[in-house]
């Protein structure tokens, strides 16, 4: 749905990679802004600022030269996306920290973790902005 994962990463890689490269991230169908979302990133210095989830059908641009998916149901579609289109996809399984209950320092642990995952994933992928792969 746009609100956990996806954007997360979508704010992590743009830390990690130039600004040349262009970013963008959706999901399958609608959502709501997650407000652990933003209690983690900020944790990082990090702000989604006024962005609220969108869908594949939303983004302006739909070209890629990468996609890379963090759940099933999005790998399917953009499988399905592509199959005619010379665009690499990968998926990273990714937990789904919005399935966590307790209390709000356990639920936060979870969305933490989420996030830590994504960085050293997209740092381990990427590199850093300065030795990061130009891609679109």
């Amino acid at each position: 749905m746009n609100a956990v994962r996806s954007p997360m990463a979508e704010e992590l890689a743009r830390q990690h990679l130039p600004a040349s490269v262009f970013v963008a991230s959706a999901g399958v169908r609608p959502g709501e802004r997650d407000p652990f979302v933003d209690t983690v990133l900020a944790e990082k210095g990090l702000d989604l600022a006024d962005r609220q989830p969108r869908t594949l059908d939303q983004l302006e641009d739909d070209y890629f030269d990468l996609i890379i998916t963090l759940a099933p149901e999005a790998h399917h579609r953009a499988l399905e996306l592509t199959r005619t289109l010379a665009v690499q996809v990968e998926y990273w399984p990714t937990a789904d920290p919005t399935t966590m209950s307790g209390t709000r320092d356990q639920i936060l642990a979870a969305y933490r973790d989420v996030r830590d995952r994504l960085e050293a994933r997209i740092a381990e992928r990427f590199g850093s902005k300065s030795g990061a792969a130009h891609t679109k």
